[in-house]
């Protein structure tokens, strides 16, 4: 390769290294620069994001902080969870379809719904989650007998966290 190299012209070998270089080059730029340049763009882009996402969480912390929210309380702790659901049913207009609470153990309760606002629903097992610490262990949900549309019947477990 080398004989053959020496045996071309000083013009031809001049445009060889030229093309070599110039091949070389382009190789390095869209194999190793641009992916490496792409990746960076990307990456400064989501940090950007995140900061103004935290920016903005910033003054929401503050407020929840002067409401008096924590997330670390808990009320009702010394109520019983039969009680806690029914009050908290009748805070949310959920008490008409409540059919049976029956207590599972000494840290959980079997609560059955019937036709419940399905939306309402969600945001009283929020209001437990959020306020109770209960969380929904099981659960199943079925329509009920008559076509009503954002209804459910709900059987679900609750335990106290």
């Amino acid at each position: 390769m080398k004989d053959w190299f020496e045996e071309l012209e000083v013009r031809e070998r001049l445009f060889l290294v030229v093309g070599a270089l110039f091949v070389a080059g382009a190789i390095f730029y869209y194999a190793i620069w641009s992916p490496l340049a792409r990746g960076q763009a990307t990456l400064s882009a989501n940090v950007s994001a995140l900061e103004r996402s935290l920016a903005e969480l910033k003054p929401l912390k503050a407020a929840l902080s002067s409401a008096g929210v924590s997330s670390t309380t808990i009320a009702g702790g010394n109520q019983s969870l039969v009680v806690t659901v029914d009050t908290t049913l009748r805070e949310h207009g959920l008490y008409s379809t409540l059919q049976r609470s029956q207590p599972t153990r000494d840290n959980g309760i079997r609560v059955e719904l019937e036709d419940a606002p399905f939306d309402d629903l969600v945001l009283w097992l929020g209001d437990l989650g959020n306020r109770y610490g209960l969380q929904v262990i099981s659960g199943s949900f079925s329509a009920p007998a008559q076509d009503s549309q954002g209804r459910v019947n709900v059987s679900l477990t609750l335990e106290k966290q």
